[in-house]
């Protein structure tokens, strides 16, 4: 299916999934159709154990994705986004929610959070959120881009220790709203899965020095 053309402020795109179940305010029109993503839950088994605690900082990112709008680029220059369809919160509080379940789920730290929360962290993950879109550039059906630029800083001296930076792009199976928030699943997944290994990894390699 392709999609329509885009207008000034926004891209229709016909999607398959159901309509939500819900009414719009009078002279609202028709509700956002919310999605999220999902937490990874498979790690390298040789992961080290942390004996410290971690606080994950909101990742900065620029205005065009500090939004719960879902963004989509048709050139390298221009940045439009979906119509009726948004993310249950903002692109970086929903992938620092995400990371700080990706961590948990590793079994391997307990004392992990928000850089917000009552926590006397060793060590602060600072991430920028580089590509958070679905991009539509030549044929095909269109890619998931995430790339987030991260750097991990020793508390409370706030000395960078390292930094890394990982990208994935991901081509939808298909060219409906379904299929594309699998392919940002799926390329987020496998960003966070090196973010979690890296993090653990270069702490536990300092706190070996």
């Amino acid at each position: 299916m392709k999609p329509t053309l885009p207008t000034r402020r926004g891209f229709v795109l016909a999607a398959l999934s159901a309509p939500l179940a819900a009414c719009a305010l009078p002279g609202g029109g028709d509700p956002p159709q919310l999605h999220t993503l999902t937490p990874k839950s498979t790690f390298a088994t040789d992961l080290p154990r942390a004996d410290w605690q971690l606080a994950v900082e909101l990742p900065i990112a620029s205005g065009g994705l500090d939004t719960a709008r879902i963004a989509l680029q048709r050139t390298p220059v221009t940045l439009d986004f979906f119509a009726r369809a948004a993310w249950t919160d903002t692109s970086p509080r929903m992938i620092q929610t995400l990371l700080i379940e990706s961590f948990e789920n590793t079994g391997k730290i307990v004392g992990v959070s928000r850089d917000s929360a009552a926590l006397r962290p060793d060590y602060l993950l600072k991430i920028d959120l580089r590509e958070f879109q679905a991009e539509y550039f030549g044929q095909g059906h269109p890619r998931a881009h995430v790339r987030l630029s991260l750097r991990l800083v020793r508390m409370p001296e706030r000395t960078i220790l390292a930094s890394f930076s990982h990208a994935e792009q991901v081509a939808a199976e298909r060219g409906d709203l379904r299929a594309i928030v699998e392919a940002f699943d799926d390329a987020l997944g496998k960003v966070m899965r090196r973010t979690v290994e890296w993090t653990l990894r270069t702490g536990d390699a300092h706190r070996r020095r």
